[in-house]
């Protein structure tokens, strides 16, 4: 097994989000790859698998469950296949995860990851949610897939945000995600996902695959510059494709071996 420690959206080792990437012959039982998940303890460590040249399996581990999708550590994984000439530089790999198929290539120390645009609809206030807002000027309220989605009048909302993990962690979605306009970049965001043991992903790239055809819409751009405003932070280029999108960014290996 080829394990590397690698920060996905950024070039720097303080800022974007760190994954772990475990390049495996076979896939380990499940109780082995959530155990070394749980021991790296990021957000996200991806387990790959070749399935016949560029074309690999994927298997994404929090430090407490597998999840269902994970976009920053498949551009970790990518990185760490082109960094180690496991895949030709020049060459598109596809990553596959139960019926979900990932395409990905780099050009200039840039990864773009081609993956299903995810649609936002109009979700209702409850208590616990109008709770968890208290204080913010909320623009829109909705839903994507099991991820509440939020945009926020002012940048400064989603920046300054004091989430409340208790009340996110008992709503029954996986995550809280929050927007908004900003002067600086087209939008930014902040994921909060408590419930599985991620009080706040750095950089989430699945997030911008709901991201980006909302603000695709609102501002009438296909292509924009997103900023993740968590503590660590990172840029995220975005492209909307209809049914599709690119979600682009740099990436650097944080050790040569752990």
């Amino acid at each position: 097994m080829l394990l590397k420690l690698v920060n996905a959206f950024s070039r720097e080792v303080d800022s974007g989000n760190p994954a772990g990437v475990c390049i495996v012959e076979e896939f380990p039982a499940v109780e082995k790859m959530q155990e070394i998940a749980t021991e790296i303890n990021f957000s996200e460590t991806a387990f790959v698998k070749k399935l016949f040249e560029n074309n690999y399996y994927i298997r994404w581990f929090t430090p407490n469950s597998e999840a269902p999708f994970c976009i920053h550590a498949t551009l970790a994984s990518a990185h760490v296949l082109y960094e180690n000439n496991l895949a030709e530089q020049s060459a598109e790999i596809s990553f596959f995860n139960m019926q979900r198929e990932l395409k990905i290539s780099q050009e200039d120390g840039w990864i773009s990851v081609n993956a299903s645009s995810m649609a936002v609809e109009p979700q209702e206030l409850n208590h616990t949610i109008s709770t968890i807002l208290k204080g913010y000027n909320v623009v829109y309220v909705g839903l994507s897939e099991n991820v509440l989605f939020v945009e926020l009048k002012h940048s400064s909302e989603v920046r300054n945000f004091i989430p409340k993990l208790d009340l996110i962690a008992s709503l029954p979605y996986r995550a809280l995600l929050i927007t908004s306009k900003d002067e600086e970049y087209d939008f930014i965001s902040r994921y909060f996902a408590p419930s599985v043991a991620i009080n706040e992903d750095p950089v989430c790239g699945s997030g911008h695959c709901r991201l980006t055809p909302y603000w695709s819409k609102k501002l009438g751009k296909d292509k924009m510059i997103a900023y993740q405003a968590s503590h660590r932070g990172g840029v995220i280029r975005c492209e909307n494709l209809k049914n599709r999108v690119i979600i682009s960014g740099q990436a650097v290996t944080l050790k040569k071996d752990k």
